[in-house]
């Protein structure tokens, strides 16, 4: 089969087309034929370093979302058969291979594809709509009328993280470039902010939850604007400017959450799509940090 690889860390020249063998399912495990695989920043940053979070290293081969049809089931697997449609975000942390025609996995790592959505939105959809969800409702616990701030609303998490709390009944702020505000609104983001002419530090106040993809010096700036017992979430790795004694100070609750595999699904939007020999250009325009949505790799049409 068909797969990118690498074998040194680097930038998006160092993915390569390769040829490698097929994977097969082991017990309790089922082999998918790879439709569409979605593009995260976990994959460029792993990239970049050249080792996955696991200790993983070289030659490897990207990719944690995968949208396709099941072509083989291993022993013990009921849950699905071949030909059935699923998508889902398998083994994360560890590698899943998704740029690749084919993957193996545990079979409850995946869901049946829903009718509304199409490989491609199915594959843009595992990992940042579980870290969204998992974010807001399974760790945050938002609840109506709370106030839910959402930086880089317009991204892969952020534009989630929109409709889930908007969904929740949340009144929800989002911090975007001024282009991005109109679709966020259509999404459901109640008050918008220009993250390049106005400081949300300054001009938002109040907030329940904050769900950061930034990290860095904005976790200190959003603990000002949580009221009394609100939540600050992290999705990034943590380092050693992560404000747990800052947040304990102003009566506020600072986590990091880490997404874990399971089945769920929502509206998503594929902000640019390339074949699977393209990946590396994939990523240039990942890294640019100027997306709307999600990336995605068409493996098969």
């Amino acid at each position: 089969m068909l797969a990118i690889s690498q074998d040194a860390p680097g930038s998006p020249d160092v993915l390569k087309v390769v040829e490698v063998p097929r994977p097969q399912p082991g017990r309790g495990e089922i082999l998918v034929r790879v439709h569409a695989a979605g593009v995260n920043p976990a994959d460029w940053k792993t990239r970049d370093r050249g080792v996955f979070a696991n200790g993983a290293k070289p030659p490897f081969t990207l990719g944690f979302d995968v949208s396709g049809v099941v072509a083989e089931t291993g022993d013990g697997v009921t849950l699905f058969q071949s030909g059935d449609e699923v998508f889902g975000m398998p083994r994360f942390p560890h590698p899943a291979g998704a740029y690749a025609e084919y993957v193996t996995a545990p079979a409850r790592h995946f869901a049946r594809r829903p009718k509304g959505l199409d490989h491609i939105q199915a594959g843009a959809l595992p990992l940042a709509s579980l870290t969204a969800w998992q974010a807001l409702v399974d760790t945050a616990h938002i609840q109506p009328g709370q106030r839910v701030l959402v930086h880089a609303a317009a991204g892969g998490v952020g534009h989630l993280a929109v409709q889930i709390a908007k969904a929740r009944g949340a009144h929800v702020i989002g911090t975007a470039s001024a282009a991005k505000h109109e679709l966020l609104r259509s999404l459901g983001a109640d008050e918008l902010v220009d993250y390049r002419t106005e400081d949300f530090a300054e001009t938002v106040r109040d907030v329940d939850v904050v769900l950061d993809s930034l990290g860095g010096e904005s976790w200190a700036r959003s603990l000002r604007t949580l009221r009394p017992g609100g939540t600050l979430i992290s999705i990034l790795p943590l380092d050693g400017t992560f404000p747990h004694q800052e947040a304990e100070a102003a009566g506020v609750r600072a986590v990091f959450m880490l997404v874990e595999p399971d089945q769920a699904g929502l509206h998503v939007i594929a902000d640019a799509v390339f074949p699977l020999e393209e990946a590396a250009a994939a990523h240039t325009l990942g890294e640019a940090g100027r997306t709307t949505g999600k990336i995605v790799l068409s493996v098969t049409s």
